[in-house]
């Protein structure tokens, strides 16, 4: 499927490969020459693609499917339980179908995402109520599936770890001592988003422009992703304006940059448009489950464009928080 917008595309990171896998473990133990490959990998990476796959990272694979399996248990109960732990988008808790479009983010009306969701975001209060109630909410957590809050808490810790780790990558990247991200996200806010993809059985067929997740960029710093590979899975949007499959690797985790680190980067790196598939009239019953993490920074975090040589594009300073929430606003439906 092609497309005339050219906003937000994705470039080729080689023959066949609109997203390149990058082996992190020699950023972890190897020496400086080692490192600063990592580091020009992720660069090119980034410029060109704006999405990459990352193995070496050191995230126990049992620790995704213990999340996968309490996520799959959740999403089996009746709905009218899973109503008790209702939210909005951007809160905490489970959101139906029906709720959500991502094609708004772009100015594209589109029906509603075909997916359901149970979130948990940042809950490290700051003492502020205004603020920790934007930003800050407690965690819901169903009591019908006990083995939720442990296996997620323990995920969206290494999650925690991970992002903060490719943050300090991407800092070497552009050239910027390690550190340089660190004092805007000590108290970042983030989103951890367990989102379920029903068979058609479940949501219907869907109608024209209906996607499991609709064309949009992500909002944040970076997008760690844990996918199940399916008919109706990702896809990314190239600079010659196709629509193509993901590459898809069980160990690898998928990382993307959001509109704020593009902007921070003064667009250096791209924010590459992206979607999820509806189901497939050749797959009707399949079903997937996605572990997403959105990384942003602290809420009151002032993020301007680096100047060239590194950044290519003037920005006017944005706060963080109000960047986000605007963005989460268009996506809301009602």
């Amino acid at each position: 499927m092609s497309t005339s917008n050219s906003g937000g595309r994705v470039g080729d990171a080689g023959p066949g490969q609109p997203v390149p896998s990058i082996d992190l473990r020699p950023w972890f133990t190897g020496d400086a020459r080692a490192r600063a490959g990592v580091a020009a990998q992720v660069d090119a990476a980034l410029q060109r693609s704006g999405f990459t796959l990352v193995t070496g990272h050191g995230v126990a694979p049992e620790a995704r499917a213990a999340v996968r399996a309490a996520a799959r248990a959740f999403f089996a109960l009746p709905t009218e339980v899973k109503q008790r732990y209702a939210a909005t988008v951007g809160g905490r808790g489970w959101l139906p179908t029906g709720v959500e479009a991502n094609g708004y983010a772009e100015g594209t009306e589109t029906p509603p995402d075909l997916k359901e969701t149970f979130a948990i975001g940042a809950d490290q209060q700051t003492g502020d109520p205004v603020v920790d109630a934007a930003w800050f909410l407690p965690n819901v957590w169903p009591a019908e599936v006990p083995a939720l809050q442990a296996t997620l808490s323990e995920y969206q810790a290494a999650m925690r770890t991970l992002a903060d780790q490719l943050l300090e990558v991407c800092a070497a990247a552009l050239g910027l001592p390690a550190t340089f991200f660190a004092p805007r996200t000590d108290h970042p806010t983030w989103t951890l988003n367990l989102n379920w993809y029903p068979p058609m059985g479940v949501v219907g067929e869907p109608e024209e422009g209906q996607y499991r997740i609709g064309p949009h960029t992500d909002f944040g710093t970076l997008t760690l992703l844990d996918r199940e590979y399916g008919s109706g899975g990702l896809q990314v949007f190239t600079t010659d304006e196709e629509w193509v499959d993901a590459p898809y690797d069980p160990d690898a985790f998928t990382i993307n940059v959001g509109d704020l680190l593009a902007r921070w980067t003064g667009d250096r790196w791209l924010s590459a448009r992206h979607r999820v598939l509806p189901p497939q009239a050749d797959a009707p019953d399949e079903d997937l489950v996605s572990l997403v993490y959105f990384y942003e920074a602290n809420h009151d975090a002032v993020v301007e464009a680096l100047e060239p040589p590194i950044g290519r594009t003037v920005h006017a300073p944005v706060v963080c928080g109000d960047f986000i929430r605007e963005r989460l606003d268009a996506i809301t439906i009602g």
